[in-house]
């Protein structure tokens, strides 16, 4: 992770943390699949080298957006969001609306519809999940649980 920024302007900042292809991916993975260790990370459909899965679990680590933790599990060590990763909960909704309109690629339709309706109330109920799976016990997330 760089120690210097660029500019003092926030969307530099926040593009220097999160802006390349995979840093959002790996955040993504963890809300939305449940996925905290090295092992699972590397078996999201991108393919995300070994090398820049390190690099990018040490740099979210060193910026307070995941915190590192040592299992009793064979993984040995997780990763979990903190309170400043979960922050980015709206941002990556926002992030795969935007996507689902422009690309062409479709996205949960129960969760765009969700956004529409009460999109507060999804990113509440998001949150809630990753905090009730907790850092050990961690599964994807359960439609029912974000979309009621």
């Amino acid at each position: 992770m760089k120690s210097k920024n660029r500019s003092e302007c926030p969307i530099n900042f926040s593009l220097e943390l999160l802006g390349d292809k995979w840093t959002m991916l790996v955040i993504r993975d963890m809300i939305f699949e449940g996925k905290f260790t090295y092992k699972e990370f590397l078996s999201s459909k991108e393919r995300i080298a070994t090398n820049i899965l390190s690099e990018r679990l040490k740099s979210l680590e060193a910026c307070g957006i995941i915190q590192k933790l040592t299992l009793k599990t064979k993984a040995k060590v997780g990763y979990w969001l903190t309170d400043k990763g979960i922050e980015l909960i709206p941002i990556i909704l926002e992030l795969g609306a935007w996507g689902a309109r422009h690309s062409g690629y479709g996205w949960e339709e129960k969760i765009l519809k969700k956004m529409k309706s009460d999109k507060r109330g999804l990113i509440r109920n998001l949150t809630h999940d990753i905090q009730r799976r907790g850092p050990v016990k961690h599964e994807p997330i359960a439609p029912e649980m974000i979309l009621s």
